[in-house]
């Protein structure tokens, strides 16, 4: 779809598309009163402006959208069947990964989750799975205070790709 076109939509239609590239409702609803833009460049200023500016709750809300870096690929499918995928070309890496890779991943995510309230969020665009791994286990001692801020930094990664991936389907 080209700019024109998500700006041509009706607001409730495009909604819909933004909630494939970010799951806060409060950064699609703000984002969505913002339309029309002038350029792509001009949408993806404001896509990340709005999402700094949003609430932690905002953020976490975000982070329930994306499945468990090395999850269950059915389990992905059945509950992120809207943005399913750019999941899993975005963590493709991770169905080439060593069984003890896997393991490992699936011990950190459950220890992150239990520390931080929230799955371990990473933009796994071009990433293996051992350097997603390593990238957990280096986020894994942050405080809750500073890994929040990492988490929300990471989200806007994820979502100007996928706004990208949108304008160019």
């Amino acid at each position: 779809m080209t700019l024109s076109d998500l700006n041509a939509l009706p607001a409730a239609v495009r909604a819909e598309s933004l909630a494939a590239c970010c799951g806060a409702h409060a950064w699609v609803a703000a984002l969505n009163q913002q339309f029309p833009f002038a350029s792509s460049a001009a949408l993806y200023k404001a896509a990340a402006h709005t999402w700094s500016s949003l609430a932690e709750a905002d953020w976490r809300e975000a982070f329930t959208h994306h499945p468990k870096i090395g999850g269950d690929v059915q389990a992905l499918r059945e509950k992120f069947a809207s943005t399913s995928t750019w999941a899993e070309g975005e963590q493709a890496a991770v169905k080439q990964a060593a069984p003890a890779t896997l393991e490992a991943l699936a011990a950190g995510n459950t220890a992150y989750e239990q520390k931080f309230g929230y799955i371990f969020i990473v933009c796994a665009t071009g990433k293996s799975a051992d350097e997603m791994l390593a990238l957990l286990q280096a986020r894994l001692p942050n405080k809750p205070e500073a890994e929040i801020l990492v988490a929300m930094g990471e989200q806007a990664k994820i979502t100007r790709i996928r706004l990208e991936k949108l304008l160019a389907a």
